[in-house]
């Protein structure tokens, strides 16, 4: 589609205040803003206090796509996110708004930016026969057909590891391979804003999100959905969850938990901030040193990257430093 109005990709680390800012940038931009939800658990219905997800007075009338789509119970992959995620910047575009797409899940930014790779259909037998093997197994055999796969993912990934195998298997190339030749050429029509944060500072945040969470009632979220059964092996391995479910199984106390789920979101928002790194090479990219500044000045900012954007130069020239 021909467009004057680029999407605007915000990214940073988790609570690194993303949603605040997307709120504000969609107020100020001519014609209004919406934004478009990149977290893979936002899409979950029913999970909103473990997952950030912005309520209707957080929201202030901005339209927000792409959260509470899926049920928690059901899969769900990033060609479901992609393919509702393109229909919604389609469908705000045809209306003269901007899109305003908020990262999130680092594989469905980079499948918005750079397609997917074309891979073997799923194969259930091949991915339960790699299910069963031993975790040793399947890490031995990723280091020996993919071991650039096998230094990005960590050890305990089993999902990023299977998924690697899957693709080798089915194919007798290593998917870190395809993804190389796949990312040289990003999509044109996007402005990306950057939010920098020291680690001791985003990782005060990140602790103080935590500590919030649980006083709005995250125990009682994942309870709930617990006793109701839904939540499928996707959804109760989100960050968050996963923890309060082994308090409420009985393999941990609740502050076990609670630190257990500030450990792993601190290592979420380090696996963020390494991954944003890689986009340094791309022209249409603005960073913003996030600290120095409240939302306000970081969304006039946003703003007046996505205003230079051009649609023949395919973005702003060059890179830009807030």
């Amino acid at each position: 589609m021909t467009t004057t109005r680029p999407i605007i990709l915000l990214l940073g680390p988790t609570a690194g205040g993303k949603t605040t800012v997307s709120i504000r940038l969609a107020e100020l931009l001519p014609g209004g803003g919406e934004c478009v939800s990149a977290d893979s658990m936002q899409v979950y219905r029913g999970m909103d206090i473990g997952t950030a997800t912005p309520d209707l007075p957080e929201r202030r009338g901005i339209p927000h796509h792409m959260l509470d789509v899926a049920d928690p119970a059901a899969p769900w992959t990033v060609d479901d996110w992609l393919r509702g995620a393109e229909a919604a910047i389609d469908d705000i575009r045809s209306r003269e708004k901007w899109p305003i797409v908020v990262g999130g899940t680092n594989l469905y930014v980079q499948a918005l930016l750079f397609g997917l790779v074309d891979g073997p259909e799923p194969d259930p037998e091949l991915r339960a026969a790699l299910r069963g093997m031993p975790p040793e197994a399947l890490r031995a055999e990723l280091q020996r057909r993919d071991p650039a796969a096998a230094n990005r993912i960590h050890p305990n990934d089993l999902r990023r590891t299977i998924r690697a195998l899957e693709y080798a298997r089915g194919t007798g190339e290593a998917l870190s391979a395809a993804q190389i030749q796949w990312t040289e050429a990003c999509r044109k029509d996007v402005v990306i804003v950057g939010l920098q944060w020291p680690t001791d500072l985003i990782n005060r945040r990140i602790n103080a999100r935590v500590a919030a969470m649980m006083q709005d009632g995250l125990l009682a979220e994942v309870q709930a959905l617990h006793e109701r059964g839904s939540l499928g092996p996707q959804a109760a391995a989100a960050v968050g969850y996963a923890q309060i479910l082994d308090h409420l199984e009985g393999r941990c106390t609740l502050d076990e938990a609670v630190e257990q789920i500030k450990i792993k979101t601190r290592r979420l928002g380090k696996q963020q901030r390494t991954w944003l790194r890689r986009f340094q090479v791309l022209p249409n990219l603005t960073w913003v040193d996030a600290p120095t500044m409240d939302p306000e000045p970081i969304a006039q900012q946003s703003l007046t990257a996505a205003l230079a954007w051009k649609a023949d130069g395919g973005g702003p020239e060059g890179q830009s430093e807030l």
